[in-house]
């Protein structure tokens, strides 16, 4: 029999405004909402703590970096405990001198830290200058326990790969958690803006239906300049498009937030329903591992064909 051992997530979608430490303070409360509001486990979006520097590149910002454990781990660990939830929250990771990473740390309902999970896809866009701040995470996909339940951590770009979500849900992943800062150039938000959301929506719901397991989409919405550190960014800014959702084993949506003010939804995990689904879909079970070794390549030259083994010939 299937287990019913059902669990809830609450995520939190977030506007940023210029003072880290005011962001903080709103994510605390935020946090303290959501465990009123029955959830177990909570996740902030990407960076929480100040707008999205990333527009710009300046030598300045990497002062709002911190370590792991440091001053963010210790406050939101304590929080957790208090409240008994597990909590999944974004950093600005300073590893060593000139040494960054973009990480997401999940703690436990105890206040430990469980998990320290690295970014592994860096963008390098107009406005998102990521490659200039963060170097690719080198922890591995990974999936780890938490008091309620067994969840994977990505971040933000990583939600394009569908290497990455396999590997994480291989792992015994029920839920995919993407705290992410994802929004609009302004000047293509008219043309392009509902078919980008639609593709960022759509390929996180194909992740939730290939592996059976709920996926957590969770960006922080409203407009920016990067206002941090008393510098602005002149310019048009990015408009970051909000809509958080949770998704369930099928890629049914269950819970969604709008484009434009700050929500929390919380929504509920049930394991009964991953086994339901992979036993009418078992697609683990049909996966052709004996042939996906070209899979580790960067690409594949049309003109030559590949035997199972991986090798040319």
């Amino acid at each position: 029999m299937g287990s019913a051992r059902k669990y809830r997530v609450g995520l939190v979608q977030m506007s940023m405004g210029p003072d880290p430490d005011a962001n903080f303070e709103s994510a605390l409360r935020h946090i303290r909402e959501a465990a009123r509001r029955g959830a177990n486990i909570v996740c902030l979006p990407e960076l929480f703590r100040a707008q999205y520097f990333c527009q710009r590149e300046d030598l300045r910002l990497f002062d709002l970096a911190e370590p792991i454990p440091g001053p963010s781990t210790t406050r939101l660990g304590e929080l957790a405990r208090e409240l008994r939830v597990s909590i999944v929250a974004s950093l600005f990771e300073r590893r060593a001198a000139g040494l960054y990473h973009n990480t997401a740390v999940t703690l436990n309902s105890d206040g430990a830290i469980a998990s320290v999970y690295r970014k592994m896809h860096i963008p390098d866009d107009p406005l998102y200058y990521e490659k200039y701040y963060f170097t690719p995470g080198d922890l591995g996909f990974q999936a780890i326990d938490t008091s309620v339940g067994r969840i994977g951590t990505l971040v933000c770009w990583d939600q394009w790969y569908p290497e990455g979500a396999r590997l994480t849900a291989l792992q015994g992943a029920e839920v995919l958690f993407y705290p992410t800062a994802i929004g609009w150039h302004p000047a293509e938000k008219e043309e392009f803006g509902a078919a980008q959301y639609d593709a960022w929506q759509t390929i996180q719901r194909a992740h939730a239906i290939a592996n059976g397991v709920y996926v957590a989409a969770v960006n922080r919405v409203g407009h920016e300049n990067g206002d941090v550190l008393g510098n602005r960014i002149d310019g048009p800014g990015l408009q970051f498009w909000g809509g958080s959702f949770l998704a369930d084993p099928f890629g049914r949506i269950i819970a969604k937030a709008s484009h434009e003010k700050e929500e929390l939804i919380v929504g509920e995990i049930d394991l009964a329903l991953i086994e339901d689904t992979r036993r009418n879909w078992p697609f683990l079970r049909d996966r052709r591992i004996d042939a996906y070794t070209p899979i580790t390549k960067r690409f594949l030259d049309p003109v030559r064909a590949w035997v199972p083994d991986g090798e040319p010939k």
